[in-house]
């Protein structure tokens, strides 16, 4: 199982969604006139906070009648954390392709963080058990799709014992943390806790990039209306409400969401680079420029420069100057899939197959989708015969 995604546009506007990172938290207000319901059509389907974590008849069978022994065994507890962590009972799957539901995960058996998340509480909350939920600080990478840049973070869920099954002094696992997908490695990592209406909102940021990179911009816009109306403080509906404006050419109304999203964190570099690109695009150098200097001091090296430098140089046959960029890059993020790919792509072109095979490989163990890794296990087993890019 590894990470969820996040998503950034990144030819002129970048948001942030999904599991993502809470920082300076603002008083909550909606600025006024920040919705036009009138500039987009009806969504595909009724977005319904409620479902997030509704609970279906096929999640109560299986609390009620396949693991009840367990339950009774070892406890609410301890039986549905065994239950969800033991491949051989529930059977998760970590898929990063969309955002599922708690009903929806449970019986595809597979989503991201968010999804497993949601999923978890609502099982933990039919059995009475308290849940609490972090973001894990300190997580973000970055990832591309579709023509965005994508930001990646982390939430985890703690579930705890019912008040009635805490024996006093001898209790020391009252809460039980489950992470679905490994940390990374190498990085300092800390944990900020979450309100669960902040879950929902990053529940409905999700559904809203992933509408946007499919692009229906009706769905796209009712869930990041949503996002922000379940929590007003989460920067990130605004910012992903921005790009949607700004997709529709709605300029007044993106340059607005943006700075809302900046007001409740200010020194968000997705949102920086937004509403600075906005402001260069409107030749409004004048205010822009301080933006690019706040972002200049908080990415040093933005991501994917050496991504982008190594692939032109790969695919111009410079096969070294690709390894030397890509193999920077990765000191970034180590566990990015398409960096693994492209630094194949360079090994093999230097004749170096085993090196090629080693990396090809890990880009498909490290993919998020289904697809990309049937994707790359397509590559490898056509590896001996190609060596070269394809």
């Amino acid at each position: 199982m590894k990470r969820m995604g996040l998503l950034a546009w990144v030819l002129g506007a970048h948001l942030l969604s999904g599991c993502a990172l809470m920082n300076e938290r603002a008083a909550p207000s909606v600025p006024p006139a920040l919705f036009d319901d009138s500039a987009f059509e009806a969504p595909s389907r009724s977005i319904d906070p409620a479902e997030v974590f509704a609970i279906s008849p096929a999640m109560k069978r299986y609390l009620e009648v396949e693991i009840a022994p367990q339950i009774r065994r070892l406890g609410p507890q301890r039986g549905l954390v065994d239950a969800l962590y033991n491949r051989a009972q529930l059977k998760l799957d970590y898929d990063a392709e969309v955002t599922r539901n708690a009903a929806e995960a449970f019986d595809a058996r597979s989503g991201n963080c968010l999804a497993l998340v949601v999923m978890t509480a609502a099982l933990a909350k039919y059995l009475h058990l308290p849940v609490t939920y972090q973001a894990v600080l300190g997580y973000e990478t970055w990832s591309r799709s579709s023509g965005l840049t994508l930001v990646n973070g982390h939430v985890n869920i703690a579930v705890g014992k019912r008040v009635v099954d805490i024996v006093p002094g001898l209790d020391s696992d009252t809460q039980l943390r489950l992470t679905f997908g490994p940390l990374p490695r190498g990085r300092r990592v800390k944990l900020e806790p979450l309100a669960e209406q902040t879950v929902v909102a990053m529940f409905m940021t999700n559904r809203a990039a992933e509408s946007l990179v499919g692009e229906n911009l009706a769905d796209a816009y009712a869930y990041a209306r949503e996002a922000i109306r379940q929590d007003p403080g989460y920067p990130s509906g605004f910012n992903t409400l921005g790009v949607i404006y700004q997709r529709r050419g709605l300029d007044v109304l993106a340059e607005r969401a943006f700075k809302a999203s900046l007001a409740r964190q200010s020194d968000n570099p997705t949102a920086l680079r937004n509403l600075a690109q906005l402001l260069d695009a409107q030749d409004r150098g004048h205010e822009s420029a301080p933006l690019h200097e706040r972002l200049a001091r908080l990415e040093r090296d933005p991501p994917f420069r050496h991504f982008d430098l190594g692939r032109t140089a790969a695919i111009a046959g410079d096969y070294g100057a690709a390894r030397d960029h890509i193999l920077r890059e990765l000191k970034r993020d180590p566990d990015y899939h398409e960096l693994h790919f492209w630094l194949a792509v360079a090994l093999a072109g230097l004749g170096d197959a085993a090196g090629a095979r080693e990396h090809l490989t890990r880009a498909m163990d490290n993919s998020t989708t289904r697809r990309e890794r049937a994707i790359y296990a397509g590559k490898l087993a056509r590896l001996p015969a190609a060596t070269r890019t394809n």
